[in-house]
């Protein structure tokens, strides 16, 4: 039986076979770089349109197609808790900066969460100012207010 995971890895080995860099795959799939990915993870649903284009890109048969337009089971792909030391360090940054993060953004927005579901995330290679490289990423997400009842 076809498995997301499978189907995850046979696309992430003919991204590495076939040099692809996942802005390629986002002009191919009209997305950013981050929601594609998300998308060859098995972390998303595919609309038609975006199926079709992996399907073209990496070969897929039908029923492969079929299961990237099928709602996902959101499981992580790694271990948890995180052993990949790249992962690891966000996991970190959750454990030592998330309480203060959370009580600022409580006090600008009131009690809520951010979605996850309507957010957008951005990632780009930027310099500092002595010239190196620095890592910038943004999540934006829609304000939800816990409701009163």
């Amino acid at each position: 039986m076809l498995s997301r995971s499978s189907l995850r890895e046979k696309m992430l080995a003919l991204k590495m076979e076939r040099a692809l860099t996942w802005e390629d795959i986002a002009r191919k799939l009209g997305c950013s770089p981050v929601y594609s990915a998300m998308l060859l993870y098995g972390y998303g649903q595919c609309r038609e349109e975006e199926a079709q284009a992996l399907a073209e890109l990496f070969g897929l048969e039908e029923e492969e197609k079929s299961l990237l337009k099928s709602a996902p089971y959101r499981e992580p792909a790694q271990p948890w808790p995180p052993t990949d030391p790249f992962v690891y360090r966000f996991y970190e940054i959750v454990l030592l900066y998330m309480p203060a993060i959370k009580d600022v953004a409580h006090e600008l927005f009131g009690d809520g969460i951010m979605s996850a579901i309507d957010m957008a995330v951005d990632l780009q290679k930027v310099k500092d100012a002595e010239g190196n490289d620095r890592m910038l990423l943004s999540f934006n997400g829609k304000w939800l207010r816990y409701r009163r009842f």
